[in-house]
């Protein structure tokens, strides 16, 4: 018993440096990428077009819905309290800070990640990696990189037309509910909003974004002859990149109660 736990654990420090070595890698093959990646900015074109652009209704969709739903069940609350002002901080904690960054990450998870899983999956198996490297090319570089800034550019910009629909889907509702000045309503989130807000969303949706580019392209790679290992693939990336947000989510929202 003990030892099959001291080897599960064994199992799960060797995958973790593993993933850390290749974020690494990764990292390394920026520089070189946008030196002479002219090749390979079709496919960052491509995955920011498939992973920001046309997630961006169904985002700002969710996003819209959210921002109303706080409005109108929050501001019924608050009046009973004589506390509706609270209504501005309460939106961008919820939006702003803590929703945004993780409900895009969910979305490109949805969307994204398992696409990438499978398809470099399906090219480790069809050897296409094989004939990329016999001609030269690293494949780190040339289908890693795009893909790892494609996806964190596309969430970063997720994240902010996520938090305008639904700030913007909140004070159409207080249109309904309480008519006021556009002005005053956007003046009172200015004054409740923070740079440490700015900065904690910004922070989320960047890592987010990087972990779920990595997790896709590692466990792409991580296949190695059978066609029925590229759905596992998929499964694995989605899994790995839930939990990895999530415990993220959790240890920068905490230091930014601890710190603030």
């Amino acid at each position: 018993m003990i030892a099959q736990i001291g080897l599960g654990i064994r199992k799960k420090a060797s995958a973790s440096a593993y993933t850390l070595g290749f974020f690494g890698r990764t990292l390394r093959g920026l520089g070189p990428f946008i030196i002479r990646g002219q090749a390979s900015y079709k496919i960052l074109i491509m995955q920011v077009l498939f992973t920001f652009v046309e997630a961006l209704g169904i985002s700002c969709f969710l996003a819209a819905g959210i921002g109303a739903a706080v409005n109108i069940l929050g501001m019924p609350l608050l009046s009973s309290f004589s506390q509706e002002k609270l209504i501005y901080p309460l939106l961008i904690a919820i939006i702003t800070r803590e929703l945004g960054p993780l409900l895009t990450a969910f979305i490109i998870i949805a969307r994204s990640v398992t696409a990438i899983a499978t398809e470099i999956a399906g090219m480790v198996i069809s050897h296409e990696i094989e004939a990329y490297i016999s001609v030269g090319i690293d494949p780190v570089e040339h289908i890693v990189v795009p893909r790892f800034i494609g996806v964190t550019l596309s969430l970063f910009l997720l994240n902010i037309y996520f938090t305008l629909s639904g700030l913007g889907a909140s004070f159409l509702i207080v249109q309904l509910i309480n008519p006021m000045p556009a002005s005053d309503y956007f003046n009172n989130l200015l004054q409740n909003l923070t740079v440490a807000d700015l900065a904690v969303s910004i922070l989320k949706s960047i890592v987010f974004g990087m972990i779920l580019a990595v997790v896709a392209t590692e466990q792409g790679f991580s296949v190695e002859r059978a066609s029925t290992e590229i759905p596992q693939a998929g499964l694995r990336a989605v899994g790995s990149s839930f939990a990895l947000c999530i415990i993220a989510d959790i240890i920068i929202s905490a230091l930014y109660y601890i710190l603030i």
